[in-house]
């Protein structure tokens, strides 16, 4: 009961990837560039779906949900980062760490979801389309991402809760950006096995029966273009479906170099792969979705021209 009320009262030192003055001053600037870019671009995406009526269809209501996603991710832990590389003082209150975390397995948890249901969507338009508008009802749109949320929502109150039963009475120095759920638990001096267990079991449910359903869905999708007769129709179905392809990969890539391996080798080369997907992923986001889509590209023409007409009267 002690060791438990010490750790509570407890704080965190958040020292980040570097203690060199020069290089935090270079980090912070990079950090700083990414995340005005990552709120940027997300933003413009939500703004130019939601004015355009054209993009009120089911892949793009997921898509203005997993930028409102990526918002979140990223404010959750970028503006502590940047005090953190801006001030002598690193310290992190052990409730701002655990609400940290909170927001952290669960928002990662919510874009994995949300790209599971994307790939429905997908699966649907393209081996399905002519029961598209059916099967993918508003009524079940909004059922499924009210799913996503309960389900990430829960993954993340658990894993916090399980970290209150943990006890740090070592070393509390987080060479880390920000709390992260492996580098807790190799702080840890308390028993540690229900935690791993039940991160290993709620981790195959939120996120490998997921990516399971993606390889099937896009097994089926190649399948079902490869039957299409011309070249141009092969081209335009399987565009509709390549810039969600890339981001799957790129989350999934960034995601298994920090979580595909035991929790005995985390260390401290792992602070990079973990920028990759906590930073760099919602970045390019907007960038991959927009990048060879007509439709956003219009979108976003229409939005940015209609904000230039205003400023002009």
């Amino acid at each position: 009961m002690e060791g438990a009320n010490q750790t509570e009262g407890s704080q965190f030192l958040l020292l980040g990837m570097s203690e060199s003055p020069e290089q935090q001053r270079i980090l912070f600037w990079m950090f700083l560039s990414m995340y005005l870019v990552t709120v940027v671009g997300n933003v413009l995406i939500i703004l130019a779906i939601s004015s355009d009526s054209r993009l009120h269809t089911p892949m793009y209501f997921f898509l203005v949900n997993l930028s409102f996603t990526d918002l979140f991710f990223v404010t959750n832990t970028i503006p502590k980062m940047l005090v953190n590389l801006q001030s002598q003082n690193k310290a992190i209150a052990y409730a701002g760490c655990l609400t940290q975390l909170y927001f952290l397995v669960s928002l990662v948890a919510l874009d994995n979801l949300i790209l599971a249901v994307m790939a429905y969507d997908r699966y649907v338009a393209i081996c399905h389309p002519l029961h598209y508008v059916t099967a993918m009802s508003p009524g079940l749109c909004i059922l499924l991402l009210s799913l996503c949320w309960v389900f990430s929502v829960l993954y993340g109150l658990i894993h916090t809760l399980l970290m209150t039963r943990v006890t740090f009475c070592g070393s509390r120095k987080i060479h880390y950006l920000f709390c992260e759920m492996y580098v807790l638990l190799r702080l840890a001096c308390s028993n540690i096995h229900v935690n791993h267990t039940v991160l290993v079991a709620t981790g195959c449910f939120i996120f490998l029966i997921p990516l399971g359903f993606m390889i099937t869905s896009y097994a089926r999708i190649v399948r079902a273009i490869l039957r299409i007769p011309s070249a141009t129709g092969k081209y335009k179905a399987f565009s509709t479906c390549a810039s969600h392809l890339a981001v799957v990969s790129l989350f999934y890539g960034t995601l298994g170099m920090v979580y595909l391996q035991p929790l005995q080798t985390y260390s401290m080369k792992d602070s990079v792969a973990t920028v990759m997907y906590a930073v760099v992923t919602p970045m390019m986001n907007p960038f991959i979705y927009s990048l060879r889509n007509k439709d956003m590209h219009g979108a976003l023409g229409r939005l940015l021209q209609g904000k230039a007409f205003w400023k002009l009267t």
